[in-house]
């Protein structure tokens, strides 16, 4: 049940990571696109202009009457105010003289002048959009219910003619509405996938996880059994050891050394030579090339022998060589913990005193304790 709800607030989270990051970069993605849509339309409408302006000049200077060229112009744009941009021209007196829509010739032209020279500004291309959206909210306000801008004026050389640019506001709005919904069906499909991708995805990862826990705390629980069984069967020794120890005691003192080691080691405290009942040893361990015997009241003593010769001469059942610098006495042995991969670590009692038994080692360890 609780996998259940965190696997659910995972989704509701990348759902709401999504919506947030998507709510932003949708408007901004909308914006770029509508500003590079209508600045490729102004672009076409400024050559188209030009070019009728162009025109229109070539044919004035090769004798052709003005009525004659505005009634060839007014022909050849007649009913073309339907796309997104076309063209009109009108005089300087601000009349139209050819327009797409015939029953706007003759009427004043209206336009925004401020419009228009912030549309020939350099960095206009950033903002074309907001201009125009702007201004179609201003004129939805409008009585006369002009629906089209002109965007671009082109005069027309040695003439009172002026050829401009509309661009159709409805239908740029038209576009942008077609262009959002269609980025809207995107970032749905695209989102609905990445949430479902990311979801199944967090509940594959999660799964593995889970059993690749399951299966640690298997380990560690059969490790902590083990673990605790060792300990167990150490005190179970270490009563045995006491007790073999207390009955020899009692057998008689002209039985040979060699069959159970020596009895005692001798050791050096500064010059006084001092042995050292092997009863009374708790651990050995060299530092600094120098072997240091340690008992369990806290004394310290200094043998002459290394490591290796000591270890020789002990009662195996009774000593075990922990590692190169490290030979620890079975009743020494406070407590066998586990440490790192496989390895163990022997507290020593009443001292403060760490020895580490190898992975390799460990194995050996414990048929010396007789498990």
């Amino acid at each position: 049940m609780r996998k259940d709800k965190l696997y659910f607030l995972t989704f509701i989270s990348i759902s709401v990571i999504f919506l947030i990051i998507a709510s932003l970069g949708v408007k901004y993605f909308i914006k770029v696109s509508a500003n590079q849509l209508i600045e490729v339309q102004l672009e076409s409408s400024k050559r188209e202009a030009n070019e009728i302006a162009k025109l229109i000049s070539n044919q004035l200077v090769g004798g052709i009457e003005k009525n004659t060229v505005i009634s060839n112009i007014q022909n050849t744009i007649e009913n073309t105010h339907s796309g997104a941009s076309f063209i009109c021209v009108f005089n300087w007196s601000g009349k139209e003289v050819c327009h797409p829509d015939i029953t706007k010739v003759g009427q004043k032209v209206n336009s925004n002048q401020l419009l228009l020279e912030s549309l020939s500004e350099e960095n206009s291309s950033d903002k074309l959009y907001d201009l125009l959206m702007n201004r179609k909210k201003e004129k939805e306000n409008d009585t006369i219910g002009i629906e089209s801008e002109i965007v671009y004026i082109s005069p027309v050389k040695d003439s009172d003619l002026i050829v401009a640019a509309h661009a159709n506001l409805n239908k740029i709005s038209a576009q942008t509405r077609k262009l959002k919904t269609s980025f809207y069906t995107i970032f749905a499909l695209m989102g609905g996938l990445i949430i479902l991708s990311s979801f199944f995805a967090v509940r594959i990862i999660g799964s593995y996880y889970e059993k690749q826990l399951e299966q640690k705390n298997i380990s560690l629980e059969s490790e902590l059994v083990n673990l605790s069984k060792l300990n167990t069967d150490l005190v179970a020794y270490q009563q045995k050891v006491v007790k073999d120890t207390n009955d020899e005691h009692s057998e008689s003192e002209s039985e040979s050394e060699s069959d159970f080691g020596k009895k005692r080691i001798l050791t050096y405290l500064r010059n006084e030579l001092i042995p050292i009942s092997i009863n009374k040893i708790a651990y050995i361990y060299t530092e600094n090339t120098i072997t240091y015997v340690v008992c369990f009241d806290g004394k310290r003593t200094t043998s002459s022998n290394s490591l290796d010769d000591i270890y020789a001469s002990l009662d195996t059942s009774l000593f075990f060589r922990a590692n190169r610098q490290f030979i620890i006495s079975i009743t020494g042995i406070e407590k066998i913990i586990k440490y790192g991969n496989s390895q163990l670590k022997i507290l020593v009692q009443d001292a403060d005193v760490e020895i580490l038994i190898s992975k390799n080692k460990a194995a050996e360890f414990r048929q010396w304790l007789n498990i």
